[in-house]
């Protein structure tokens, strides 16, 4: 990336739309009412041949206090000091407004490099606001439409001279790729070792999901080590998944925060029902999900649901409880933790359960450790020998049951992927082998191979082993007769 650009503005002046059109995807959440974005959401933006990272930002409020919008404005002020250019963007049909004359005086103080841009500019009744932007004293505007993407070559013109300035310098600032991934977007299972390690160019890819104020950005922050996501006593506070790159204890990871998860009764609003959407496709594209608790109301019907969600998708689940320095009975609440786990997600048998505090960073390591066994057996390769032995066994032990009268006869077994572990066993009748049958082998699979938690797939294949001329077109009897006639006796 050759230089970091902010949008910057005040609320609902277009800053998503337009942040959406650069990197050529919709990533940022829109919507007509004002306030939308709250975290700073970073992406690799394209316009023209120029490449860079852009960051879009909460709408500028004039509130300095501890409210949840002077904390949006301080993190906005924040990406202003990280970037390399501004582009202060107004809305060119409501004109210059006595806030927007506020932040041109801050943004002349703060940044060295400040476009001022005036969206919403298509037709004729934008011209006045368009004509106000002169009184910023930023310089010539930009008439843009981020919506339909009216002024991009006039912005490409500003941008270019300033990107050969900056090419010189190789600033880093951790770039993110938000949430493009493709689903066949796998290793090479015939070449890679059993647990690829991950890279800067590949991290391990971990979403951290839950119900609202479990304290999933106040945890992510303390990993990170510094204030990078919006946090407050309020619940719902993030509307995006947010996906940030960093090195955990020498990890390199791709952590995905996002929203706060109720129960689809309760989820009424279109912009709830997107910020849940875009964390559901969190969940679908990680390797490791991260189901946070709170310690005092754990295990409640959402959190069921949500790790029933992550177990379908086929990702490796770490429970963590959250808030557990608050906690007296510590050793009392943890063993009821436990059975409650047990008893109510039996699908998941086996998988960790961690207690931290995101407030103190207490039982940090302890996650991570637990993340990276977790992706260790959702990436574990059975040999097909050791799989067929432990069939043998099995059988021998609870051999399948004969419906009807009829032998199934279960007669080898291979892995066909991972990620998560598939297996496939070659049978006779496969439609007629009992669900607990299957589970008596997963429960196998899980104990004998050390591959507690994680989520296991196991397909029962028919394999014919009857007459090979059975369904051959026969010929005809007259055929036939006239064939036998011309034989000799």
């Amino acid at each position: 990336m050759s230089f970091t650009l902010a949008i910057v503005g005040r609320p609902n002046v277009g800053k998503s739309t337009l942040f959406n059109r650069l990197v050529g995807k919709k990533l940022a959440l829109v919507d007509d009412q004002p306030g939308v974005t709250r975290d700073l959401r970073e992406g690799e933006a394209r316009l023209g041949d120029l490449r860079f990272t852009v960051i879009d930002t909460a709408g500028l409020e004039d509130v300095t206090d501890n409210s949840l919008e002077g904390r949006m404005r301080r993190l906005t002020e924040r990406a202003v000091d990280m970037a390399d250019i501004c582009l202060f963007m107004i809305d060119a049909r409501t004109g210059v407004t006595p806030v927007d004359e506020m932040f041109a005086e801050i943004l002349r103080r703060k940044s060295a490099h400040v476009i001022l841009a005036a969206n919403k500019a298509e037709g004729n009744a934008a011209d006045a606001g368009v004509l106000e932007a002169y009184g910023l004293g930023l310089g010539e505007p930009l008439r843009l439409s981020g919506e339909h993407g009216e002024g991009m070559a006039d912005l490409f013109s500003e941008l270019a001279p300033l990107a050969d300035q900056f090419a010189e310098e190789a600033v880093d600032h951790s770039p993110v790729v938000d949430l493009d991934l493709d689903e066949d977007d796998d290793w090479d299972e015939e070449n890679a070792p059993a647990a690829p390690v991950p890279t800067r160019e590949k991290p391990l890819q971990v979403a951290v999901v839950g119900r609202p104020n479990a304290g999933k950005s106040t945890l992510i922050n303390k990993i990170l080590g510094e204030d990078r996501l919006l946090t407050g006593p309020e619940a719902g506070i993030t509307r995006d998944a947010i996906s940030l790159q960093i090195d955990w204890a020498g990890t390199p990871m791709r952590i995905f925060d996002t929203a706060g998860m109720r129960k689809k009764a309760k989820v009424q609003e279109k912009l709830e029902k997107l910020s849940v959407s875009d964390g559901l496709r969190a969940v679908k594209f990680a390797e490791v999900v991260v189901i946070l608790l709170d310690a005092e109301i754990p295990f409640e019907q959402q959190d069921l649901r949500i790790a029933d969600l992550a177990e379908r998708e086929g990702r490796a689940v770490v429970v963590a409880v959250n808030k557990w320095d608050v906690e007296d009975n510590k050793q009392e609440k943890l063993a009821a933790l436990k059975e409650s786990f047990t008893r109510l997600l039996p699908q998941l048998r086996g998988a960790p359960l961690v207690t931290v505090s995101a407030k103190t960073g207490k039982g940090l390591d302890r996650l991570h450790a637990a993340v990276m066994r977790a992706h260790d057996v959702w990436n574990r390769r059975i040999p097909t020998a050791a799989l067929n032995r432990w069939l043998t066994g099995m059988l021998e032990q609870h051999p399948p049951p004969a419906p009807q009268g009829k032998r199934i006869k279960l007669r080898y077994m291979t892995q066909a992927k991972t990620r998560p572990p598939g297996f496939v066993v070659m049978c006779s009748h496969p439609d007629k082998i009992p669900a607990s049958y299957t589970r008596y082998l997963v429960n196998g699979l899980r104990q004998d191979f050390d591959m507690p938690g994680t989520p296991i797939r196991l397909t029962m294949r028919g394999q014919n082993d009857q007459n090979p001329f059975k369904g051959r077109k026969k010929a005809p009897p007259s055929k036939l007769r006239k064939h036998l006639s011309g034989r000799r006796v």
